[in-house]
């Protein structure tokens, strides 16, 4: 098969969309697929097409979940997404969040393949999709096959746009994630390590709540220290450790995939606190992978890849105090972190990207059996994106 993979997000930031698409992408060509990839172009580089790769337009930082999304809003992409479908045929285009403005929308306007979409987020609710409902139910129609990556994603767009989901979910990359990582030998110094993983500034990742049930644990196991990875404002942290006489907590910030590796390999415990919103747990894969127990919040998205007591354990969202007993308890309960890593070590093992890209093309061919199916004219979604004179 031809592939076209889509993506409304700067393709220069690897986000976790990004990654989703080069890994399936990397996987398709290894079964024998012909791919190409279209993302929007970053603001510093300007687009490009090496040929494999092509971007358009300039990816611009929208407010989105709680962070920022970089997507493109130019309209002169539209012009040039139908010239690139001219000149390329496919018989697959997959474009992840579908509905994202503005490159998924403007790919569907001159579609002439199978229509695939795949629906990342969850979230409580989405001004874009509330408010351009009418609109979007347009494009939805050109969709042929939808995947969820998740039970939560699914429900959160099955919300908005009633149908039919592929649950298909995100992969890991296990020729990295796995037991015999190297750790970092200076955190092998008797300390019980607790690692916590993301934008702790964001509300809804829970560090608020592991900081406050750190204390709780450290009056069980004085030994143990908090590693913080990844990127955020830690003055407004500090002040309160400060202030409530709690240390041991070590800020590590921002760092590349194989350090990140190596804190994972390093912790006697990996907790993810996060509060909602989280479709899916990616960190939660990549702990498992690398052999360690996990403690996370019962959170939809988390529960999708945890079962309690089996590969990990589940807590209430937003409670220091049963986090702090479920970090105790699995630092204590020797038998029990065995149990967990064992079981989780086998689970993860269904979630290889070679698997997962199985599955999205038995979800391909099942769409290509059914065969062309009759679709709105796209005459009145080019009046929508272009104006009627476009």
């Amino acid at each position: 098969m031809r592939i076209l993979l889509v993506s409304p997000f700067d393709f220069q930031a690897r986000g976790g969309v990004n990654q989703h698409i080069l890994y399936l992408d990397n996987q398709f060509q290894r079964m024998g697929h012909e791919t190409r990839i279209l993302g929007a172009a970053t603001l510093d580089y300007g687009e490009m097409d090496d040929g494999h790769i092509r971007t358009v337009g300039t990816a611009l930082p929208i407010p989105s979940n709680g962070s920022q999304a970089r997507i493109t809003l130019s309209p002169l992409v539209i012009n040039k997404v139908r010239n690139f479908l001219d000149e390329e045929p496919f018989d697959v285009i997959h474009a992840h969040e579908p509905l994202a403005p503005l490159l998924p929308l403007a790919t569907w306007l001159y579609s002439k393949s199978l229509n695939v979409g795949t629906f990342h987020a969850a979230r409580d609710s989405n001004i874009w999709y509330l408010y351009t409902k009418a609109v979007l139910d347009m494009f939805v129609d050109r969709l042929d096959v939808r995947i969820a990556v998740s039970e939560a994603a699914r429900e959160f767009a099955d919300n908005h746009f009633p149908g039919e989901y592929d649950i298909i979910p995100n992969g890991i990359d296990l020729e990295q994630y796995h037991p015999d990582v190297r750790p970092i030998p200076e955190l092998a110094d008797g300390h019980k390590n607790i690692l916590f993983v993301g934008r702790y500034s964001e509300s809804r990742k829970g560090f608020i709540h592991l900081l406050r049930a750190f204390p709780l644990v450290r009056s069980q196991f004085p030994e143990a220290r908090l590693i913080v990875v990844g990127a955020g404002n830690r003055v407004r942290f500090e002040r309160m450790l400060a202030d409530e006489g709690i240390d041991n907590v070590v800020f590590v910030g921002a760092v590349d995939d194989r350090l990140k590796m190596r804190y994972y390999a390093s912790c006697d415990v990996f907790c993810a606190p996060s509060t909602g919103r989280e479709s899916f747990g990616i960190i939660l894969l990549e702990a498992l992978a690398i052999g360690k127990p996990v403690v996370a919040s019962n959170i939809t998205g988390y529960a999708g890849v945890i079962e309690h007591g089996v590969t990990g354990m589940l807590t209430k969202p937003k409670d220091s105090n049963d986090l702090a007993l479920a970090l105790v308890r699995m630092l204590a309960d020797t038998e029990l972190r065995q149990q967990v890593v064992e079981n989780g070590l086998r689970h993860v093992q269904q979630f290889s990207w070679e698997n997962v890209a199985r599955q999205v093309i038995d979800s391909y061919k099942h769409g290509l059996a059914l065969g062309p199916r009759e679709r709105r004219p796209t005459g009145r979604l080019t009046e929508v994106l272009v104006g009627a004179d476009g």
